[in-house]
């Protein structure tokens, strides 16, 4: 499968648009409907429908989408793996979402298993919270860092570290019964979070905005108002700032950061070796 053909199909899903799609990918619009229609003939089935101003996935084109990614993953992690020099001798892949790789934690546990091993390359993988067990299972990351690791058999887990989500609101001096009356922005943290949220009855209502990343939650307290919350670190600089402001004698809810993986992994010795000197530095 030419890979190209994979990078354009995905770039078309991606804008809906094989002109934008073009220019994105530094192609003519002709090149672009030509690596479709390539793939789809590959296929033996078309990926998109075409309508005027209307283009979509057929059910095959989305059932192929998740294949699309594992194998453009899985090339450009085994091209860095093929291509590794004598400075570099073994090869990381680490997969998170987007909302972990947003915590200062990750950038620091990156920095620090650049120093515990410094003859290592690192590749980080941005995944959905569903991709994560199947990335590990299918050997497209070797590491997960997570807050909620997942049920499977042979899961090993180190903790990293502990952060705190506190409840922040773009007006001063809010307790818990008056922020019944701001708009709710929701970070998902996932299930446990989830349930803990749902404990506060002040909170239950539709969220104006459902967020999977800090920034775009930050942005949206800062800019239209309301409540919700956030990590430490990330809301620290606007409290100090007067920009938000903890609500009073509202709940924090602490959660921790693990760095996960698979015994089976063909890297499991190495992972554990890293383990250890992460556990002495």
């Amino acid at each position: 499968m030419d890979t190209d053909l994979l990078r354009t199909f995905l770039e078309v899903n991606k804008t809906r648009h094989f002109g934008k799609a073009a220019t994105n990918l530094y192609l003519t619009q002709s090149a672009v409907s030509f690596r479709i229609r390539q793939l789809e003939i590959k296929l033996g089935t078309p990926v998109f429908t075409r309508k005027r101003g209307d283009l979509r996935l057929t059910a095959a084109g989305e059932r192929f989408v998740p294949y699309a990614e594992n194998i453009l993953q899985t090339w450009g992690r085994a091209r860095q793996d093929v291509a590794l020099t004598d400075s570099y001798q073994q090869q990381l892949t680490v997969g998170a979402t987007s909302l972990i790789w947003e915590l200062e934690s990750s950038s620091d546990w990156l920095e620090h298993v650049q120093t515990v091993q410094p003859e290592w390359a690192l590749r980080t993988e941005s995944l959905n919270r569903q991709q994560i067990s199947n990335a590990l299972l299918e050997k497209l990351v070797d590491v997960v860092l997570t807050s909620e690791p997942p049920k499977l058999a042979d899961l090993q887990q180190f903790r990293l570290t502990s952060f705190e989500l506190v409840l922040v609101s773009s007006e001063p001096d809010q307790g818990m019964e008056s922020i019944a009356e701001l708009p709710l922005v929701y970070l998902d943290w996932g299930t446990r979070f989830g349930v803990e949220h749902s404990r506060i009855p002040s909170l239950q209502r539709t969220p104006v905005l459902h967020s999977h990343g800090c920034q775009p939650a930050l942005k949206f307290l800062l800019s239209r108002g309301g409540v919700g919350f956030l990590p430490l670190s990330v809301a620290q600089y606007w409290i100090e700032a007067g920009e938000l402001h903890l609500v009073k004698d509202s709940p924090s809810t602490a959660s921790e950061l693990f760095m996960v993986w698979l015994s089976s992994n063909d890297k499991n010795a190495d992972i554990e070796e890293l383990v250890t000197a992460l556990s002495a530095s």
